[in-house]
């Protein structure tokens, strides 16, 4: 294989197992095999790395206070006064640890391990209002995202984030809830078609007991617990939770759904049956492990074949971190990136629904891809934005925050921001080739393949920065 051609494809993993490459790592590690390169990414991505934004001793204590107040029928003024302010200190951490977690993704040295939090982030889709939920289940996603499928699976279903989102509190014997059964099956493992209603009930009497207790500990209460013979795809046993896990995992259908979704987040939009046969046979016979079915994918020729490649839009996360990562860029009011991801429709830890956001062209309008082009000069170059728009109404409270009270009269129904970033420009330009043309620039920042219209745009640029910034505000810079 030609250097050229490695190079190439070294960009191209890099895009999608992570947020992009810089030039000088790009040059190193294109001299080195492809299976090389994938298996070094694998096992720098199996070190975790948790988010610690969040302190889970004062968490516990605002959370037995709340318990407390929450168990009271009528609270005085200053008990009022109270809970409001804990609600008020919980969505200040909550804006925090989302900001923490994208610095996290723009400074990593491990971007595989944030890529698969991210992928898991939006497959298990899960709001909650508490700061520490949230830490835990994301810290969940990192730890087992790229090991066992199975132990992944059972700790987000035993998180206390994803039972108080799917109401398992609720699920007690006599008078069970169904909801996490129905999306433990439709949306987590086997897909919506291959399991029947009476599948779902007798999964949920299955998961009746699996609660938390007041400080965020998974606890089983048996006597909630629905300890009867169930009969679940055809099985008939005295099942509790994991069992149900089990006989789900057996099923082929399970590594299929997996092995898609993976595909369309990683490889393209429209799934090639073929090859996601080829995943899902390669995951089934892995007992689940990730790590393995990752690497089948990204070592497959057909990855790196030019229909893979620059014909996937970029989700607002990655087009933020991408950019912050590829320019070393620093926030002075990192709360812009709460205003950046909500205006472009990709809030973290604020999914729209438990199925997550549903990527793919949803991801351009006419007015996001206007902003999405605004971006790139008003980061690089300091501009001015305009936040009015399309907010979640839930994410009103913690994107008021992030807002200066310092408003003129003239923008107070329309919140504008600087957005107040620098961009390292020596730093950038120090990892390119000294003798490195526009041209040759413009190829490196850009997944898909130039056509004559770039090409001719970029011929006569002189200077690498404004090329950087002309580039990057294109339509095509929004592909990876």
């Amino acid at each position: 294989m030609s250097a050229k051609d490695n190079f190439t494809k070294v960009k191209h993993l890099y895009n999608r197992a992570g947020f992009g490459i810089s030039y000088t790592d790009l040059n190193k590690l294109s001299k080195k095999n492809i299976d090389k390169v994938v298996e070094s990414l694998l096992k720098e991505a199996k070190e975790n790395d948790p988010l610690t934004l969040v302190n889970d001793t004062e968490s516990k204590r605002q959370m037995l206070v709340q318990a407390g107040l929450y168990a009271k029928k009528d609270l005085t003024d200053e008990e009022k006064k109270m809970r409001r302010e804990i609600v008020q200190m919980q969505n200040e951490v909550s804006r925090d640890l989302n900001i923490a977690w994208v610095s996290k993704m723009i400074n990593t040295e491990n971007p595989l391990r944030e890529k698969m939090t991210l992928f898991w982030h939006g497959h298990f889709a899960c709001r909650n209002n508490n700061p520490m939920y949230a830490q835990q289940l994301n810290n969940i996603q990192r730890q087992h995202g790229l090991g066992s499928f199975r132990t992944l699976l059972i700790e987000v279903s035993k998180s206390p984030a994803m039972l108080q989102y799917l109401n398992n509190q609720q699920n007690k014997k006599g008078k069970p809830n169904e909801n996490f059964a129905r999306e433990l099956m439709e949306l987590f493992t086997l897909g919506r078609g291959n399991y029947s209603e009476n599948d779902i009930k007798e999964s949920a009497r299955s998961f009746t007991g699996w609660t938390y207790d007041k400080d965020g500990t998974f606890f089983f209460r048996k006597n909630q617990h629905d300890d009867g013979t169930k009969n679940f795809f055809g099985k008939i046993g005295n099942f509790e939770g994991e069992n149900i896990i089990d006989i789900i995992l057996e099923k082929k259908e399970t590594a299929t759904f997996i092995s898609r979704k993976v595909y369309k987040f990683f490889v393209n939009d429209s799934p090639n049956e073929t090859h996601v046969k080829e995943l899902a046979d390669h995951f089934y016979n892995s007992k689940y492990e990730i790590s393995e079915l990752m690497k089948k994918m990204f070592t497959a020729e057909w990855f790196y074949n030019p229909e893979n490649v620059g014909t996937k839009i970029k989700s607002p996360a990655e087009f933020l971190v991408g950019l912050s990562r590829e320019f070393f860029v620093t926030y002075n009011k990192p709360t812009v990136l709460i205003q950046l991801q909500s205006s472009l429709g990709q809030y973290l830890f604020n999914p729209p629904n438990v199925a997550g956001w549903p990527g793919g062209q949803n991801w351009i309008d006419s007015s996001s891809l206007m902003l999405r082009m605004r971006i790139p000069s008003l980061v690089l170059n300091d501009g001015e934005i305009d936040f009015s728009g399309k907010a979640d109404p839930e994410d009103e409270a913690v994107i008021a925050l992030s807002r200066t009270a310092t408003a003129n009269a003239n923008s107070i129904n329309k919140p504008k921001s600087y957005v107040n970033a620098n961009a390292n420009w020596p730093k950038f330009l120090d990892t390119l080739p000294k003798n490195l043309t526009p041209l040759q620039l413009t190829e490196f920042l850009l997944q898909p393949k130039l056509n004559d219209k770039i090409v001719e745009m970029v011929s006569n640029n002189e200077g690498l920065r404004s090329t950087a910034v002309e580039i990057t505000s294109m339509p095509e810079y929004q592909l990876c």
